[in-house]
């Protein structure tokens, strides 16, 4: 609970927020909060579990992100290790370019949110992880809304702070790719 002295600077800052017309969305980004916009009903399907993907269950809610937090010089974030090539984990080609990527590439896919609309399409974000640093080059939206679909490789939809990484930027980084979700920082390059 705020103090008491702070309460009428947010409650002005509420009124204006709401007076300028943006919407729920864009107050939580400036306000640094992301909160799931709501639930995907799960639909199981043939899953590639190639680098441990986790596979949709039928009826299983899962949660649909339109947002991410807040980037920053270091921004935390989750490294989940994902495939770039045909017939990978990955399910189409990669969406920036319309290509599959070799495990050696250093290439990544943003959640819903950074991803932001393609506006990071094909640029270089650095990553931060073990003491080490990569530069890696978007080429995907790790869809943080839709999921359990073909194009998805029937995985639900991703969480709002994970950057899928292929093999090559889990190397550079020397960490094991049979590690799970591995804590680092990232930033725009």
């Amino acid at each position: 609970m705020p103090n008491t002295s702070s309460l009428p600077l947010l409650i002005s800052l509420l009124i204006l927020l709401s007076l300028t017309g943006l919407n729920r969305a864009a107050i939580r980004i400036l306000i640094g909060t992301c909160h799931a916009s709501g639930f995907l009903t799960g639909k199981a399907g043939f899953c590639t579990t190639q680098n441990y993907a986790s596979c949709c269950q039928t009826g299983e809610l899962y949660p649909q992100y339109r947002c991410s937090p807040a980037v920053t010089n270091t921004t935390n974030a989750k490294l989940d290790v994902g495939g770039f090539s045909q017939g990978s984990d990955g399910g189409a080609a990669a969406e920036c370019d319309g290509n599959f990527h070799s495990d050696n590439d250093l290439v990544v896919a943003l959640p819903t949110g950074w991803y932001n609309g393609g506006s990071r399409c094909l640029k270089k974000i650095r990553i931060n992880g073990n003491g080490k640093s990569v530069l890696a080059k978007v080429v995907d939206e790790c869809d943080s809304v839709n999921g359990c679909t073909a194009d998805q490789n029937y995985e639900p939809p991703c969480p709002q702070d994970v950057i899928n990484a292929s093999p090559g930027v889990w190397n550079a980084l020397g960490i094991p790719t049979s590690m799970m979700e591995v804590p680092i920082t990232w930033s725009d390059a």
